[in-house]
């Protein structure tokens, strides 16, 4: 499960797009953040994605990733010319290939590679979707199958691309859009593939083009309703509308940070056996098997795209850091994976994380004030040195990192101080004990 936000210029503070995303994987499926090159290949080249192996493009941009350690792909990013993309799972009644081909993370991860606008990345994807299909297992310790819906934005436009097998269908976009694992367009599109209605006619999911809803039409029953797609997207779409005009980075951080709508404060994830949040925590039952295990929110400015990436998991928990593509990663340890690793920012996050569930409202607390003090400093001032040289916003990336893992650091020896007011519910207790063993996880 997953929440994708954009803002079109026009609909933010300073008429610069923003773009957002929380990407929800299994809690140890850990994250990264990768910095790749532009590059070039003689003619002939191939490359090898997640299950396949397809043409190589003679150059490929630089690109901004933030993705499941596994996967070739990414589930967002962004790419030098300012192209931000985030992909959702949306689970429909086409069959789903199982044999594998691209994922939707690996289309994603091409589209940036390969698109200099929003609209030209569209292109490269759907032209890839239409050769080689999509498939292939998503999920890393479960077995998980399903199609893939796309925000594209770029400093001037955006587009929603959503499909189901090869059948699919794009709209441009203005002022504000969410998507959260359900197809959102009905049946007003500006593209489609030539048979997307003509194939919900004959196999009777509509009576013809005048009857057609892509969503209704298209969309599996259970997972799309037990997944709270819709709920979200619509929390999502009047957070966005509400901040027209004055939307900030900020403002998309606060979004993906979003639990239940006027949660109360003692609310806390160890409740329920259903309930997806925009921040999402993985707990028992069929519909909760997934956190939000990284979150990137974007300003997409024509000249100088400044990103703020989380790296960690739970974005309540979780600090946004900036970062250019063209200033290097700071020393984050070795490539996560799927065991704790007490060397990497993932897995160091991770004992905070988890310690804070033990009491989420009293632990969360502790560390609140101080998170968001510190990035409102960090957006300050990454925005007020956007135009200077890559040396010297290296320096300051290299410091808010640093300054990030040290307040974690004490805010995990101090919620490791307040002492649970209770105790959680036992399911909710043995699912997380599953988790611990299975990533090798020291003990609280």
């Amino acid at each position: 499960m997953c929440d994708t936000l954009t803002i079109s210029a026009s609909a933010s503070a300073d008429h610069i797009a923003l773009f957002a995303k929380n990407s929800d994987r299994e809690p140890n499926e850990a994250h990264g953040i990768v910095l790749l090159p532009a590059a070039d290949f003689a003619p002939g080249s191939r490359v090898r994605c997640t299950y396949i192996e397809i043409d190589q493009a003679r150059h490929t941009f630089s690109v901004a990733l933030a993705k499941p350690f596994w996967i070739w792909g990414a589930e967002m990013g962004v790419n030098e010319h300012g192209v931000a993309i985030g992909n959702e799972a949306v689970f429909t009644k086409e069959p789903y290939a199982k044999a594998g081909g691209l994922l939707g993370m690996d289309l994603l991860r091409l589209g940036l590679e390969r698109g200099a606008t929003a609209r030209e990345a569209l292109e490269v994807m759907i032209d890839l979707l239409e050769q080689h299909g999509q498939g292939g297992n998503c999920g890393f310790a479960h077995t998980l199958y399903y199609h893939n819906s796309f925000l594209i934005a770029d400093p001037h436009e955006a587009w929603v691309w959503e499909t189901a097998g090869r059948h699919w269908a794009a709209r441009q976009v203005q002022g504000v859009y969410a998507i959260s694992n359900a197809i959102t367009l009905g049946n007003q599109f500006d593209l489609a593939s030539p048979d997307l209605v003509a194939n919900a006619v004959r196999r009777g999911w509509c009576k013809d083009a005048g009857d057609f809803d892509f969503g209704r039409c298209y969309s599996d029953f259970l997972y799309t309703r037990f997944s709270a797609s819709r709920a979200r997207c619509a929390l999502n779409t009047q957070t966005l509308r509400g901040q027209t005009g004055r939307a900030t980075p900020l403002s998309l951080m606060a979004a993906l940070r979003q639990h239940e709508p006027d949660a109360p404060a003692h609310w806390s994830p160890a409740q329920g056996l259903l309930g997806s949040t925009v921040c999402m925590h993985a707990g028992p039952g069929p519909a909760r098997g997934s956190q939000t295990t990284g979150s990137l929110a974007a300003y997409l400015h024509p000249d100088r795209p400044t990103l703020f990436v989380t790296g960690t998991a739970a974005p309540c928990t979780s600090i946004f850091k900036p970062l250019w593509l063209d200033t290097p990663l700071p020393d984050l340890g070795p490539a996560p994976a799927g065991r704790y690793d007490s060397q990497t920012l993932f897995w160091r996050h991770e004992r905070l994380h988890r310690a804070v569930l033990a009491d989420y409202p009293a632990r969360s607390a502790v560390l609140m004030a101080e998170r968001d003090a510190l990035e409102q400093e960090f957006v300050a001032g990454a925005l007020a040195l956007a135009g200077q040289p890559a040396n010297q916003r290296a320096e300051f990336v290299a410091d808010c990192f640093r300054r990030a893992d040290e307040a974690e650091a004490r805010w995990l020896a101090q919620v490791s101080a307040t002492p649970p007011r209770g105790r959680n519910g036992l399911l909710y207790r043995r699912v997380w004990a599953g988790f611990d063993r299975a990533a090798g996880m020291p003990a609280a």
